[in-house]
């Protein structure tokens, strides 16, 4: 499929454009809440047209970049993680096997996020998991809500992390993450044991955060997904030899 000299143009016009600001903040010459140059300015500045700036700037607005104020101009923005989460689940959602990438993407995520939340855990953080923990404990036979109060511990723990490239990282596959999490909640939750592991489990985890033992810590959050994986592959086999019992219709 061939492209015209204009969509070339476009695209060329549209990656100055990006490149231009993505430099500009990482310098330190734009900052949250600086005002771009006028579009003519900034037009003649990068050598692309008016419409191209334009289409590119609402682009860069679409994922919270910048914000376009009418009357005063074009404004630089904090991107908030979930207009990312939303702009990142589309696209890894046509991606086939996707699920099984991003349990190993977060898995990644908590395993150095836990190891730091042991050095840079607050007192507000700590009050935060044990809220989720009781959560957990309270909401043990609800596959929706525990599933919820699980995801908000881990969720926990890395915002505890005080690290905000990994704290925007994990906030972007949240969405997807969260959906398998809960499918997967509403399959386990009937196998013998259940119970106990994601009560007592999460609570050893929060206790080696509590001590700052961050050797205990990242063991058991290994065991923990190992262990929760386990679950999962006896629930699988409980669904399948349930199915296997069930006799068909006779047809008439």
């Amino acid at each position: 499929m061939s492209v015209s000299k204009e969509e070339g143009c476009a695209k060329t016009g549209y990656e100055k454009v990006v490149s231009f600001l993505r430099e500009q903040l990482l310098s330190g010459r734009l900052k949250t809440g600086d005002c771009l140059l006028p579009e003519r300015e900034l037009s003649a500045r990068l050598n692309v047209s008016r419409p191209v700036l334009r289409e590119a700037l609402r682009a860069l607005a679409m994922i919270g970049a910048v914000e376009i104020r009418h009357g005063i101009g074009t404004v630089v923005r904090q991107p908030d993680a979930s207009t990312l989460g939303e702009f990142f689940s589309f696209f890894l959602a046509q991606h086939t096997d996707v699920v099984d990438d991003i349990m190993e993407a977060r898995i990644a995520i908590e395993h150095h996020a836990i190891r730091l939340a042991c050095h840079r855990a607050r007192q507000s953080d700590l009050d935060e998991l044990a809220a989720a923990l009781d959560t957990i404990a309270e909401t043990i036979r609800d596959p929706y809500e525990g599933g919820m109060a699980d995801h908000r511990f881990h969720q926990a723990i890395v915002r505890s992390a005080h690290s905000p490239v990994l704290v925007s990282i994990y906030e972007s596959i949240s969405k997807l993450a969260m959906r398998s999490h809960l499918e997967r909640r509403e399959k386990i939750i009937e196998v013998e044991g259940i119970d106990e592991f994601l009560i007592d489990h999460h609570r050893l985890i929060f206790s080696a955060i509590v001590a700052q033992d961050v050797q205990r810590a990242d063991e058991l959050l290994g065991m923990h997904f190992e262990i929760g994986a386990g679950f999962r592959r006896r629930a699988i086999m409980l669904g399948a030899a349930h199915e296997s019992t069930q006799v068909p219709p006779t047809g008439r």
